[in-house]
């Protein structure tokens, strides 16, 4: 039941996962084979009603996969700034860190996302946290030579 729930979220049907929830209220923060709740998942597959459904179910806004990355982190590595200012809205925190030590704000750097950057910078994101590397995401946009992004966390 569990894996046929988080399929239907990855197709993006939801009336499947309304009836599904309806029947079994605890499948809202369950997790898959990976460690992805529901709403990492419909996240990370831009899947922004049904992500609404299960914030709007008591899905937890900042619980994370097995790599220590929340919802709002995987829209940071994909690119998807609607769901993120959703999440953010929804009061995400900003400055989790997963296994690596990466935020937010250090995936918007690394991957390019500087709608997303700025939105988490004018929300308060910390710009000097660094990752285990010893990177923060200003180094990050140094090292790729990003302009834009090297002005704004300047």
């Amino acid at each position: 039941m569990n894996e046929f729930f988080f399929k239907v979220i990855r197709e993006g049907s939801i009336n499947e996962v309304k009836s599904m929830l309806e029947k079994n209220p605890v499948l809202v923060n369950s997790k898959d084979a990976r460690g992805s709740t529901p709403l990492i998942l419909a996240t990370y597959y831009d899947q922004k009603d049904i992500a609404i459904l299960l914030l709007d179910k008591g899905a937890k806004i900042d619980a994370v996969d097995a790599s220590g990355n929340t919802a709002l982190m995987g829209v940071c590595f994909k690119g998807y700034a609607d769901i993120a200012k959703m999440l953010i809205e929804n009061n995400a925190k900003l400055n989790e860190r997963n296994a690596m030590g990466a935020t937010c704000l250090i995936y918007a750097a690394q991957f390019n996302r500087l709608e997303i950057a700025k939105l988490l910078i004018a929300n308060g994101a910390d710009k000097t946290i660094k990752d285990n590397r010893g990177n923060s995401a200003f180094d990050h946009a140094k090292t790729q030579g990003l302009s834009a992004f090297i002005d704004m966390l300047e």
